[in-house]
């Protein structure tokens, strides 16, 4: 990773809020830019609404979720306790999955699974569907809330507690990895503890229990005696030790980095000052998760070249992109299973540290995979999705016919226009071509005319600017 130096390298610039200019208008490109960062795509509905509402007021929407979330919830919560009951780990990614392709939050969902990547737990170790449905909850009900809530409660959640052993912690024969970890990846981030703080922090941590399906707090296995903590001396507890944490300068800092790399540019280094005015908004303002991230995706960094397509689609982007851009009706059962092989099973992030991201997504091999998974999604051929999520459909809907048209339509769709003239050119030499292709000789001229819109569409989906974000 190399830090980029040029004008957006500049504070007093960046975070300014965006206003559209004639050098930087609020168009497609740009609508398209922020439901990519800030949710999982949008419809052509959805794009032509942004543009018309102009960027303060979209971003208000996208913070505030549309209505219905409580019915939605309602209508959600049968599933989640059936899932606990038989602690069926896959219908759990199903559900979780479903609820991001249809929550009226989005915005709400994607920031949970930022915590999820943050917080990596796995079902692996766990082996408790209803423990890691617990913990999904509690990220959802803070992710756009408190940092510092959502780390008091994560210490003492039970999946937590199983994952990283704290549960076995006792006085005399503390386990330090909750003590390592809530300091190395979940606050300070390397090199601003020591090993004796670790220790000691263990310490501290001791005593929690998993009794049933709650964590209880067994103070006669709890070590009482004096721990000194990153400076800090006392008989503390496991909320003493995150409150230390939450007061030390390098929390926000590094906190603010990993949102960074996730909402904005995830292939470099961030110097210090430029994140250093966000960081020191993060403190003063309790941890506010809401307002960092407004702060972000209203920014001028965040509308810049610098930003734009500079992460790569994480599975479930790409996935989520796909059904929603063709407003697909389709289960997720089988779209979750099918995120394994594209690298990212969720609830069984590969280690504490969660998935890489960035261009560890992409190789030979999951590259092939997401191309199939395109083509099952859009063929209609596919006994998984069917003609649930039906390219033909979706440009009927919207009255395109001609060659240039769909070819249109499906660039702006997916890619809001943003390819170059040889791309749209040789769609078009395709699509002028694809009647000469063999065909099975019952279809009809429909069947034939439906096949040239879906691979159409399939083409498109396969384009390297679609594997960006």
């Amino acid at each position: 990773m190399a830090t980029i130096l040029d004008k957006t390298t500049d504070p007093n610039w960046a975070w300014q809020p965006y206003r559209p200019s004639k050098e930087a208008p609020w168009n497609l490109q740009r609508v398209g830019h922020l439901y990519r960062r800030a949710a999982f795509g949008a419809t052509r509905a959805e794009l032509e609404t942004g543009v018309k509402i102009g960027p303060d007021a979209l971003l208000d929407a996208l913070l505030k979720g549309k209505d219905g979330l409580v019915a939605f919830d309602a209508e959600m919560e049968p599933l989640a306790k059936n899932i606990a009951r038989y602690n069926d780990v896959a219908h759990l990614r199903a559900w979780w999955l479903a609820r991001m392709l249809h929550t009226p939050h989005p915005l709400q969902e994607k920031i949970t699974l930022f915590w999820h990547n943050h917080f990596a737990t796995s079902y692996a170790k766990v082996q408790s569907a209803r423990f890691m449905l617990g913990q999904y909850e509690l990220m959802r009900r803070h992710a756009l809330g408190s940092f510092a809530s959502l780390l008091r409660a994560m210490s003492v959640d039970p999946a937590m507690l199983i994952w990283l052993d704290g549960r076995d912690s006792k006085k005399g024969n503390p386990n330090e990895n909750y003590a390592r970890e809530i300091m190395e990846l979940f606050s300070l981030g390397v090199g601003h503890y020591t090993e004796l703080d670790i220790r000691q922090a263990a310490r501290a941590f001791t005593g929690w229990e998993i009794q049933g399906t709650q964590a209880v707090f067994n103070p006669k296995q709890h070590d009482e005696g004096e721990k000194t903590v990153l400076g800090q001396t006392g008989r503390w507890k496991s909320d003493d030790i995150v409150r230390i944490c939450l007061e030390q300068k390098s929390t926000a800092t590094f906190l603010v980095g990993k949102f960074y790399r996730f909402l904005i540019a995830e292939a470099e280094t961030p110097s210090p000052e430029l994140l250093e005015p966000l960081a020191e908004r993060f403190r003063k303002s309790g941890y506010d998760t809401a307002d960092l991230v407004r702060a972000m995706l209203s920014s001028n960094l965040f509308f810049s070249n610098r930003a734009y397509r500079a992460c790569v689609k994480s599975p479930v982007d790409f996935v989520l992109n796909i059904v929603r851009g063709l407003e697909g009706k389709i289960g997720t059962t089988a779209l979750a299973l099918s995120l394994e092989q594209l690298g990212q099973n969720i609830f069984s992030p590969p280690s504490v540290k969660g998935w890489d991201g960035g261009r560890s997504w992409l190789n030979g091999q999951t590259l092939l995979f997401r191309q199939n998974l395109a083509l099952a999604l859009t063929s209609t051929e596919d006994p998984r999705f069917g003609r649930r999520c039906d390219p033909a459909e979706t440009a009927r809907k919207y009255g395109k016919k001609s060659d240039v048209e769909l070819v249109e339509f499906f660039l702006n769709l997916f890619l809001q226009g943003d390819v170059s003239e040889e791309t749209k050119k040789r769609l078009l030499d395709y699509q002028h071509h694809a009647h000469k292709l063999l065909t099975p000789v019952y279809w009809s001229q429909d069947d034939v005319a439906n096949h040239r819109i879906r691979s159409l569409c399939h083409l498109v989906l396969t384009l390297p600017e679609f594997q960006l974000k």
